[in-house]
C-alpha cells in the first residue's frame, strides 16, 4: 500500500528537527544575595545588614510568616470549633504601646502570643545562629525584650497575657487559654465535640 501525502499541504519532505541534549554548564560560585539598600550601603563602607552567605538560607528565611503559623492555626481552629470567637492578629492601641496579639479575646481582654522557639529565643529549642551572629543576638534580645514591654503594656491597661511556645503540646496550649478565658458564650446550642 502506498503513502498518501499529507492533506494540509505541508511538505513532508522536511525532516523534524532532532530533540538537542542539553549539556550542563559548570556553576559558577553562589553570589550573595543582596537588596539594593543593602548593596548601596557596602558600596559606602557600612556593614550594618547581614550579607547572605547562602541563597537557599535566605529564601528559607523570607518565607517565615509573621501570622497564621501553623501552631496558630492549629490553636484557633481548636478553639473554634469549641465555640470560641475571637479576633486574629488584632491591633491593640495601648496608652504605652500598639500590641498584636496573635489571639485577641476582645469582651474579656485576654491576648494570646503564640511564640516561635527561634524568634523569641526560647531557653529549652532557641538556638543562635553562627553566621551573622554579631546582627542575630542583639536582634533575637531585643526580640524578647519587646515581648516584655508588649505584656506590662497589656498589664497596664487590664488585659491577662497568655504567652504560649509553639512546642507546647496543643491540649495544654488549648487548656491555658481556657483557663484565662473561661467558658465560651453560646447563642443558642452549644457545638458538639468531636
Amino acid at each position: 500500500m502506498a503513502k498518501q501525502a499529507p492533506q494540509d499541504g505541508a511538505n513532508s519532505a522536511v525532516p523534524k528537527p532532532r530533540a538537542t541534549r542539553r549539556v550542563n554548564k559548570p556553576r559558577a560560585a553562589a553570589v550573595p544575595v543582596v537588596s539594593k539598600s543593602a548593596a548601596a550601603a557596602a558600596a559606602k563602607g557600612k556593614t550594618t545588614y547581614p550579607f547572605v552567605s547562602d541563597p537557599a538560607r535566605a529564601a528559607n528565611m523570607r518565607s517565615n510568616r509573621r501570622t497564621d503559623t501553623k501552631p496558630e492555626i492549629a490553636l484557633r481552629t481548636a478553639l473554634h470549633a469549641m465555640g470560641y470567637r475571637y479576633r486574629k492578629d488584632f491591633r491593640l492601641d495601648l496608652p504605652l504601646r500598639r500590641v498584636r496579639p496573635d489571639i485577641a479575646f476582645t469582651s474579656r481582654k485576654v491576648a494570646v502570643f503564640v511564640d516561635g522557639c527561634f524568634w523569641h529565643a526560647c531557653p529549652d529549642h532557641g538556638s543562635k545562629p553562627k553566621n551573622n551572629e554579631w546582627y542575630w543576638s542583639p536582634k533575637l534580645a531585643k526580640n524578647v525584650e519587646r515581648d516584655r514591654a508588649a505584656d506590662e503594656a497589656l498589664r497596664q491597661a487590664g488585659w491577662t497575657v497568655v504567652r504560649l511556645w509553639e512546642h507546647v503540646p496543643l491540649a495544654d496550649a488549648v487548656d491555658q487559654v481556657i483557663a484565662a478565658v473561661g467558658n465560651p458564650r453560646h447563642v443558642g446550642k452549644p457545638p458538639s465535640l468531636p
